[in-house]
């Protein structure tokens, strides 16, 4: 099987962003960035898939020049190649689809493993996007995957429970926290990624007009939460709900 994972530099999560004072986006500078926690499950089911199965897991980023170090992560943790799309541009959801839909074109993979959503947007629409682009079925969500016979049966978190979807390959398949533990990369893997091949394309090798079809007006942080209270007894918190929350 050939199973195509994608990977996105994202900024640290536990680092303390800050927005710009043109609220234009976010400081960079001294910002430390990691691979998309998503994409790390997604990359570790694409491996396990290629251990039962065989074949070959092909690791796929679309952002600047300094994203091979992500990928050459991805390959020290077992894939076995890498592709680039270099762009230095901010790219929304759909023009992610649309290079991805170009690259699915050229590799043909029997199954796309990727992460639920990044954490930086948040959006949860790329893969979506893509199935409807390529035409192919997806799962979303997923915790469990078992595939055979050229199906695909995903166990999927869902509000409220839990539920499982059966598709049939080529499809989509997105990760979510519970689908594994990814694995750290050894030190042989480290040596064995720097030898491995990284191609790199841009946006307009593949024919792609990644022009934003979605504007973002400004960047706003979240307001700073007020210090708590310790009240006396319960008497007095059912007053305060009842008459300044008006929740009861």
């Amino acid at each position: 099987m050939k199973i195509l994972a994608t990977v996105k530099r994202v900024t640290d999560p536990d680092m303390k962003i800050k927005i710009k004072p043109d609220e234009t986006g976010v400081v960079t500078e001294g910002v430390e960035y990691k691979m998309n926690s998503f994409d790390e499950y997604g990359v570790e089911e694409a491996i396990s898939i290629k251990e039962e199965h065989g074949g070959e897991v092909v690791v796929v980023s679309i952002g600047p020049a300094a994203s091979t170090k992500e990928l050459r992560t991805a390959m020290a943790m077992g894939a076995d190649r890498a592709i680039l799309v270099e762009t230095d541009q901010d790219l929304d959801s759909d023009a992610v689809a649309r290079v991805l839909t170009e690259v699915v074109g050229r590799e043909e993979p029997d199954v796309i493993v990727m992460g639920k959503q990044s954490v930086d947007s948040d959006r949860n629409q790329a893969a979506q996007l893509l199935a409807s682009y390529l035409g192919w079925p997806q799962a979303t969500f997923a915790f469990n995957v078992d595939i055979s016979d050229g199906w695909a049966t995903v166990g999927r978190e869902v509000d409220g429970g839990t539920s499982t979807k059966r598709i049939e390959l080529p499809g989509i398949i997105t990760a979510d926290l519970r689908l594994n533990e990814p694995r750290y990369a050894s030190l042989p893997g480290i040596m064995k990624a720097k030898r491995k091949p990284l191609d790199t394309l841009t946006p307009d090798e593949l024919g792609v007009d990644i022009a934003p079809r979605v504007n973002v007006l400004k960047f706003e942080a979240p307001e700073e939460r007020e210090a708590g209270e310790i009240l006396e007894d319960v008497d007095e918190l059912v007053d305060r709900l009842q008459n300044e929350a008006n929740v009861i």
